[in-house]
């Protein structure tokens, strides 16, 4: 691989034009890639998205058995503490038939309602955790169910992703390393200015060339000099307006097919001929 100062040695060696012409057909590479880009389309987001939304129910579900566990684990105890209650007021009940006095057993009495209102207050927990039981596993019905939904729409988004993908790896893969090899031949610091324009623009081109005497990027109409000047390729121009690099069509191997204006010439003034007298 080229170190930075083989690459900066190599790209002073070049002429201007032999680097607008390196510069284009790295554009054109890098618009091949772009253009693969674009034939998968929404493709990754849509699976990302799916991953991610399949990930967070898958999530939820396991949160919800978690506290479905914990509510049966509620019921289960409260349903002791019923049965210890019952054991209570049974225990009281005998209790009272052999009391003394009046003070055991209203004492017995009192009991006996506490730990009846202690089995009401227990049953009314478990139908409020049953229900909240329900609930949850309605939830993880439909939040299962979704996510077997879910799970067959990333398969199919997969496959057809794996489909472009495999169709155009070797070619993305081919241009890739072309891109690579035209790089090395540019120099660093003209490399990350066509970078940055080609980042800034809308349509990602940092060189164009120009059609009809204007800008191949923004149509900005282009001076004549300016134009000799491109033609020229003695220095880089870039347009006024975009900030775009500019070549001449014939540098981008283009043929134009626009008709060129017949430059008429001005009619000459004829000479008055006076008669003589």
């Amino acid at each position: 691989m080229a170190t930075t100062k083989e690459v900066k040695k190599n790209s002073q060696d070049l002429t201007v034009e032999q680097k607008l012409k390196a510069l284009y057909q790295l554009q054109t590479m890098l618009s091949k890639i772009d253009e693969i880009k674009t034939l998968r389309g929404e493709l990754p987001l849509e699976v990302q998205d799916l991953e991610d939304e399949i990930a967070g129910l898958s999530t939820r579900v396991e949160r919800l058995k978690s506290e479905i566990a914990e509510l049966k684990t509620s019921i289960a105890g409260k349903k002791v503490e019923i049965e210890t209650a019952k054991a209570s007021v049974a225990k009281y009940k005998d209790q009272q038939e052999n009391v003394r006095n009046n003070r055991e057993y209203d004492f017995l009495s009192k009991e006996i309602e506490f730990q009846t209102l202690e089995i009401e207050l227990c049953e009314k927990r478990i139908r409020e955790f049953t229900d909240q039981q329900t609930e949850k596993e309605k939830e993880v019905e439909k939040c299962t169910e979704k996510m077997e939904e879910r799970n067959k729409d990333l398969e199919a988004k997969k496959n057809e992703l794996d489909e472009i993908v495999s169709e155009t790896k070797q070619e993305e893969e081919r241009l890739r390393d072309k891109a690579k090899d035209l790089e090395t031949k540019i120099e660093p610091r003209l490399l990350q200015s066509f970078k940055r324009i080609r980042k800034n623009s809308r349509n990602g081109l940092g060189i164009v060339y120009v059609q009809r005497d204007a800008c191949g990027g923004c149509f900005n109409k282009i001076p004549p000099q300016r134009q000799l000047d491109i033609r020229s390729r003695k220095k880089i121009i870039v347009c006024e307006y975009c900030g775009r690099i500019m070549i001449d069509p014939e540098l981008a191997g283009v043929t134009t097919t626009e008709t060129k204006e017949v430059v008429k010439e001005k009619p000459t003034r004829r000479r008055k001929i006076t008669s003589e007298a």
